[in-house]
């Protein structure tokens, strides 16, 4: 029996990063001999072990064989004659066909050593087009090695476009779908996991709501990059900068979904998207089995993202009543990652990188200062019931109104387009 550490553990190993689970493969060994030796069994589809101290992952070597649709459509076959190499070949890309023996020694029989130094993603063997699942991982990966200059080698996303044409990616269950996308959301550029997947025509069918924003301009003089599409990976890009938080950066990629939805009569003008947004959202969220917090501030970003480009139409109380749609005085940890989405969606358009917004700071100072009212003082002056919210309300609303005194005069124009009048989407 030997044992090799095989993987994505060899992979960072060899690149100097840390945080991948160690994974095993057992080469001459039987079910009963792992279970002799006090190995646990876990694998439904094929035999795969914990360890009894470490409980980490020990599978014995296999082979698959295609035997019908989809990513669970193979014959797995495991004896112990199954050799290193044959179980390395079954692997996505040569970078995850490393392996390392108990001595250290590395054994690369299909070049993913090289092609770690040529930063290369590249598929094993042509039999890459036989699993569905693997389009949604290599675009994965090239998201999660983006920042080291790694690219995906040309055959290799041909043969991802070829899987996208068959249909197999239909096949695919939503939990699984949403697992890559939720890796890929986690990642240092998560933007790059939508636009491979665009580029290889998989985004319409993983996530059409979000493939229907291609193509679809915005006005020329907010948009200068026109296509909204590259305009929300471009907000995408700015907001992982910002932020590590998946639920946030989720948010940012769905905040247009709307615009997909503006009949083409009305282009490039797109009134009411936020509106329009609610419908998309829910449906891209319902498919996926998406969790419930992401929708919840998912749902928020996309009605409300604009309001903050014409902040000071209603005044303090408009500034408030906004505050109360937002849920701020229940909700509190909300209202900064909100702000940071309207930050972004501002930012994230062509030539506007580097252009002062302040308005985000601003509001957040406004919202610092609302918090700072309570109802205690206003029951020691004996008031009761629905009194206490109004006089509360009517607090914030003079405090925002001295802060607003404050701003310059340029901060306060908000000649741009009306936006739609506030209302609460929370109820």
């Amino acid at each position: 029996m030997q044992i090799y550490l095989v993987g994505g553990a060899v992979r960072d190993q060899l690149l100097g990063i840390s945080g991948a689970d160690r994974d095993f493969v057992v080469v001459g060994a039987t079910i009963e001999e792992m279970l002799s030796l006090g190995y646990q069994q876990v694998g439904q589809d094929f035999p795969v072990f914990l360890h009894p101290e470490t409980k980490e992952e020990y599978a014995l070597a296999r082979t698959e064989r295609k035997s019908g649709h989809g990513y669970k459509g193979f014959i797995c076959d495991f004896t112990p004659e199954t050799t290193l190499e044959e179980d390395l070949k079954r692997r996505d890309l040569t970078i995850n066909a490393i392996a390392q023996d108990q001595d250290g020694n590395i054994i690369d029989p299909f070049g993913g050593v090289d092609d770690l130094n040529n930063r290369v993603i590249r598929h094993v063997s042509d039999a890459f087009v036989e699993d569905p699942l693997r389009v949604l991982r290599v675009a994965r990966f090239a998201a999660k090695l983006h920042y080291l200059g790694f690219k995906i080698a040309p055959e290799t996303l041909e043969l991802m476009r070829t899987i996208s044409q068959s249909g197999e990616l239909q096949t695919l269950t939503p939990e699984r779908v949403w697992t890559e996308l939720h890796k890929a959301l986690c990642t240092n550029d998560p933007e790059v996991f939508i636009e491979i997947l665009h580029y290889v025509e998989a985004l319409g069918e993983i996530m059409p709501e979000v493939e229907a924003l291609a193509g679809v301009p915005g006005p020329k003089r907010w948009h200068p990059e026109i296509d909204t599409l590259v305009h929300t990976v471009m907000t995408l890009h700015r907001v992982s900068f910002e932020t590590d938080d998946p639920v946030t950066r989720f948010a940012m990629l769905c905040h247009d979904l709307g615009k997909g939805l503006t009949p083409k009569s009305e282009w490039p003008s797109h009134k009411d998207h936020n509106l329009l947004g609610l419908q998309p959202l829910g449906t891209l969220c319902r498919r996926l089995k998406v969790p419930n917090e992401y929708f919840e501030f998912a749902k928020i970003v996309v009605f409300y993202h604009s309001y903050i480009h014409h902040l000071y139409q209603g005044g303090a109380e408009g500034i408030v009543m906004l505050l109360d749609h937002l849920d701020a005085w229940r909700r509190p940890e909300r209202i900064k990652p909100w702000v940071l989405c309207c930050k972004c969606d501002f930012l994230g358009r062509k030539g506007f990188e580097n252009r002062p917004f302040p308005r985000a700071e601003y509001f957040y100072e406004m919202f610092t200062i609302c918090q700072m009212v309570t109802a205690k003082e206003f029951v020691a002056q004996g008031l009761r019931g629905p009194a206490i919210g109004e006089a509360m309300h009517n607090r914030r609303v003079e405090l925002v109104r001295t802060f607003m005194e404050s701003l310059p005069k340029s901060e306060l124009d908000d000649s741009a387009n009306s936006f739609p009048a506030a209302e609460s989407i929370l109820d």
